[in-house]
């Protein structure tokens, strides 16, 4: 039993990585046709990125395809997965709300596009940075989804680097863009879980 609801909990994983990517994708494209007037990737930025794209996406498919490393299995169980399902689904809602109120906005790197705009409407009313939400909870999600110690907790300490190499590089751009109007809306808003931090 435990068995199949570890393969339960590990297509669940793999369709959720699926939809990320069919999400982005568009978004991506678009991206590439507005020209960027400020930022650009540094080496911190591709380290965080690239952090955040092994322990969300490498390291937990090496797990799914190979099961090693198979010593830091645990029981699976039908909660468990029925508990990263919603979460993983309200990670890809998240992601998917914050692409669409971005727009021609949205950059996966720390860039300043033609005639951007600060956004503040949609999720971005409740938090500065969505985006960071959906992927902490497609980490939460990822923990209970894979009954693997490892290939689990990766996706927390993948999001935690790349958040914490980026999101004050990120405020003070938009600060030098935006100056008095964003920390305004830096007054009203909390970063990444409403209400809290």
């Amino acid at each position: 039993m435990s068995l199949a609801v570890a393969s339960v909990g590990e297509i669940i994983w793999v369709i959720g990585v699926i939809a990320w990517y069919v999400i982005r994708y568009p978004f991506e494209r678009r991206a590439r046709r507005v020209r960027i007037v400020a930022g650009g990737r540094s080496r911190s930025d591709t380290v965080g990125l690239a952090s955040a794209l092994f322990g969300l996406a490498i390291l937990p498919a090496f797990y799914v395809a190979t099961g090693i490393p198979g010593a830091a299995d645990h029981p699976a169980s039908a909660w468990a997965v029925a508990l990263g399902t919603i979460i993983f689904c309200c990670a890809l809602w998240i992601f998917r709300i914050s692409h669409k109120e971005l727009g021609r906005n949205w950059s996966i790197t720390l860039e300043i596009r033609e005639r951007h705009e600060l956004v503040c409407a949609g999720p971005y009313a409740l938090v500065r940075h969505p985006m960071y939400t959906s992927f902490l909870l497609m980490g939460l999600g990822q923990i209970f989804l894979l009954s693997n110690w490892v290939a689990g907790i990766s996706g927390l300490i993948g999001f935690a680097v790349l958040f914490l190499l980026r999101v004050d590089k990120e405020e003070r751009m938009m600060l030098e863009n935006f100056g008095s109007q964003y920390r305004a809306y830096m007054e009203k808003t909390k970063r990444i879980v409403p209400y809290l931090y």
